[in-house]
């Protein structure tokens, strides 16, 4: 290829370098010129162009990057026609990212011009994610380069999702005084919501004496109906014969490892009874950030099984705490969002601020209707417009009132055992109910009464008017209020939240536009306190 500035008279069958604007029309970069673009620029005084003239054997940047694209198996990807030298890949399935660095080294070093970027080793994603793009440099290339590219991705997979597939599993705990039972029931909540991304079932849990012997009889007892034993110890793992990797070989199985370089994470037991892998999940596994068991968790269910070498591997990049988010590349007009929103309505809180223990502010009632009841109408009145297809209520405090205040209604409902450690929880649980194709979450809490299913359907608009790639928010004369809808790029993130926070800063972090829809006093009025529910005309009942 021949690149620099010519004379328009010998212009015809270049390709323009860089855009030009006539009075009439725009000539875009990458434009192959006609005698017909070149009369119009003379009439306007352009006497020179700066093109990319094709010499033989050259490819255009388009035709580079989709004959690279054609040499990448498509299992399980979906991979976008090339525009302006690129082309980008997206998961079609939910799985597993797994990538060759070796592979897409050799590409890369075939020349400058040829480039090939994508997720990191090991990532799980969703369907529609982007997890690669091919990007062509300059405006064409050497085909001889491009088929050498091609060559080496034929030869070997640079990468594939290997989809996750469901898997019955039993949830066996171990006891101790000192263990609460309330963290034994959030571990069973957090491992359900573990698994049900790749569409799992956590079918059985047993509760046993922190003893060897114990251990050994659950895992010898659930083998059969399941295909994966987790086992979640009162008392961390010490050592390489300490209670559950003693009581896996006790059972007739094998200890593959114990321990991996990954914080938090490390105290994890790998083993397996036949082809049915156990894992002794760490400590850390009890909370709902990353932490190396949702690695090793990962790989099991996308078909893997980790070897020594490949546990012993992860220490590079293995430090997570101080990680508190790992964004993915998201391109929102090749990807839109791929489902409705989902209506998450926040109902677990303790209301602390009522007054004594009997008074519940989601139960007060209005012209004889619970609060809780009046707000999650109005979320299936959204649902009835067509603007959304899913209403998930989260309970905690008192959840058998809420949820008797609740009968009748077509919602979902998820537990939260958590709730007393603040929203974030709430939030948490209340993502774990999402369906795979939602677009969005709408979080709505339950004790605003002004807010209507008109402005529901208002903000849903909005986001549909953004295809999914913003965040909404409510606000009062220009006062940021509630609710707020986050797109589906935010979830990570949300995943992450602890303690008493809500999605203020990850709104604010994201790095994604923010449209606020004005909804007038109903976005900023809640009803905290006794003088508040009686100024709204409610009746608190004890």
């Amino acid at each position: 290829m021949k690149f620099g500035p010519v004379a328009l008279s010998t212009a015809e069958g270049a390709i323009l370098a860089h855009a030009v604007k006539t009075a009439s029309q725009k000539l875009p970069k990458g434009h192959r010129l006609t005698a017909a673009d070149l009369q119009l620029l003379a009439e306007t005084d352009v006497n020179e162009l700066i093109v990319a003239r094709l010499e033989a054997g050259d490819l255009t940047e388009d035709d580079a990057a989709a004959r690279l694209a054609s040499a990448i198996a498509p299992d399980h990807l979906r991979i976008s026609p090339a525009a302006t030298g690129r082309v980008n890949i997206y998961a079609t399935a939910r799985g597993l990212f797994v990538a060759s660095s070796t592979v897409v080294g050799r590409v890369n070093r075939i020349d400058p011009a040829i480039t090939l970027a994508c997720l990191p080793d090991h990532v799980s994603v969703n369907a529609g994610d982007m997890v690669a793009t091919i990007k062509i440099i300059p405006l064409a290339v050497p085909g001889k380069f491009v088929e050498e590219a091609a060559a080496v991705l034929r030869a070997q997979p640079a990468f594939e999702v290997k989809p996750f597939a469901p898997r019955r599993v039993a949830l066996i705990a171990t006891q101790l005084p000192s263990l609460k039972v309330q963290v034994m029931d959030k571990t069973r909540v957090l491992l359900a919501a573990r698994l049900a991304r790749s569409g799992s079932d956590l079918a059985t849990e047993r509760r046993v004496a922190h003893r060897e012997e114990a251990v050994a009889e659950a895992i010898a007892e659930l083998r059969a109906a399941h295909d994966l034993i987790v086992v979640f110890g009162a008392s961390a793992v010490a050592d390489p014969d300490d209670v559950v990797p003693a009581a896996i070989r006790r059972a007739g199985g094998r200890v593959d490892h114990v321990g991996m370089p990954v914080d938090p994470g490390n105290l994890l037991v790998l083993g397996r009874l036949d082809e049915i892998p156990v894992v002794g999940a760490p400590g850390c596994a009890r909370s709902p950030r990353e932490n190396g068991f949702d690695w090793i968790l990962d790989r099991l269910l996308a078909g893997e099984w980790p070897n020594p070498m490949d546990i012993t591997a992860l220490g590079v990049g293995g430090l997570l705490k101080e990680i508190p988010t790992r964004p993915q590349p998201r391109e929102a007009a090749v990807a839109p969002r791929r489902g409705p929103v989902s209506i998450v309505v926040l109902a677990a809180g303790r209301a602390s601020r009522m007054g004594p223990e009997g008074r519940h502010k989601l139960l007060a009632e209005f012209d004889g209707v619970p609060l809780v009841r009046r707000s999650v109408e109005t979320a299936l009145a959204a649902t009835n417009n067509g603007v959304t297809d899913k209403v998930i209520v989260v309970t905690g405090h008192r959840e058998p009132e809420i949820r008797a205040a609740l009968a009748g209604l077509p919602v979902t409902f998820v537990s939260n055992p958590d709730f007393a450690s603040g929203m974030a929880s709430s939030l948490v649980a209340g993502l774990s109910g999402l369906d795979d194709a939602a677009g969005g979450m709408l979080v709505m809490l339950a004790d605003m009464p002004g807010i209507t299913a008109e402005h529901l359907t208002r903000l849903i608009g909005a986001f549909d008017a953004e295809s999914g790639a913003a965040v909404v928010r409510a606000v009062a004369e220009g006062q940021r209020g509630n609710p707020v809808i986050l797109p589906r790029s935010t979830f990570g993130a949300v995943r992450q939240l602890v303690g008493d926070v809500g999605a203020r800063h990850i709104v604010e972090r994201c790095g994604l536009p923010i449209v606020d829809v004005e909804l007038g006093a109903a976005a900023r009025i809640d009803l905290d306190t006794p003088e508040a529910i009686a100024a709204a005309g409610g009746v608190l009942k004890e």
